[in-house]
């Protein structure tokens, strides 16, 4: 009896684990498809600093690569910043075990850093503008067409508060970009894809994370402020995460206020302006329920037209 108890409970974790799986491939390969992220013959540079992110990351990429509709190589690099106790084992012997090709960076930023930073300071600025350097000059040497960074929806809904209500601007970070140095095409797979789901992939998958809290500098308690405020709104109102992140794909350029992003001063008596929506400012507004579709995603399991193009690789 025992014995069937832990064969159904088995069952279930291994139905569960594919349909996590399915999800997050389903979301990569959506995201993919629609900002055309990878192309035929690309080398994709992805970004593993050793987090659940990157590590999902690298693994759908991987998985998707085995069927997907296009050639495209894969190499995993590692920035190590010489930061006191960082484990320079894990992750060369993890790429090992997987067989992916992958290059350790080496560079002392973190002496750089404090250097540069007086003690009790946030270090993250320069910390981040000497690796983006790194990360490119790296991307150039490989030859890599693309660079991956394993940034979530999440993550974009943050940074979109945070640029609101510190840095006074509509503002995101993109799916796809060209990078500072006009040099790379950076993207972000998976920017379709739910943090929770990533945790549970990561925990489900075993991957070796190394702890994010080496350096020793102070947490960006602006960006927690903001992941604390999403994640009660999460918990206490289902869905408005989704119908949030869906407002930053419908965006409607009329009823903001840029004059620069809507030619305002055009509108006169007898105007058609394209994109211009009607006037509903005396009109009572009502909102649907918050895109119960998506949720119910996450119950479905997706078997019709797999295959035919990267949106819909399993």
């Amino acid at each position: 009896m025992n014995a069937n108890i832990v064969t159904e409970k088995e069952k279930k974790q291994t139905y569960n684990f594919n349909k996590l799986q399915k999800r997050l491939r389903r979301n990569v390969g959506n995201a993919i498809a629609d900002f055309n992220m990878i192309e035929d013959g690309d080398k994709v540079m992805v970004c593993l600093s050793g987090g659940k992110d990157s590590y999902t990351l690298l693994d759908i990429l991987l998985n998707l690569r085995l069927n997907a509709p296009i050639h495209f190589d894969i190499v995993a690099v590692n920035l190590d910043q010489k930061q006191p106790g960082f484990p320079e084992h894990i992750l060369p012997e993890y790429l090992q075990s997987i067989g992916v090709d992958y290059k350790i960076v080496e560079e002392n930023t973190y002496g750089i850093v404090k250097e540069k930073i007086p003690e009790g300071k946030t270090t993250c600025s320069l910390c981040s503008r000497l690796r983006r350097g790194i990360l490119y000059r790296t991307a150039t040497e490989l030859g890599a067409t693309k660079i991956a960074l394993g940034h979530h929806r999440d993550d974009m809904l943050e940074t979109l508060f945070l640029n609101m209500f510190y840095g006074g601007k509509m503002k995101s970070m993109p799916p796809k970009l060209m990078s500072d140095n006009g040099k790379q095409i950076v993207i972000r797979p998976l920017a379709y894809c739910k943090e929770k789901d990533i945790e549970k992939y990561a925990i489900a998958k075993q991957f070796p994370i190394i702890p994010c809290n080496l350096c020793g500098s102070q947490p960006n308690l602006q960006r927690q402020v903001v992941k604390e405020m999403l994640q009660t709104w999460d918990r206490q109102y289902p869905g408005r995460i989704e119908t949030m992140f869906s407002a930053m794909q419908n965006i409607v350029p009329s009823h903001l206020c840029d004059p620069n992003l809507f030619d305002f001063k055009g509108i006169q008596h007898g105007s058609m302006i394209e994109g211009l929506e009607g006037d509903i400012a005396f009109d009572k507004q009502e909102f649907s329920a918050a895109l119960q579709l998506q949720d119910e995603d996450e119950k479905t399991d997706f078997t019709q037209g797999e295959m035919i193009s990267f949106k819909e690789v399993n």
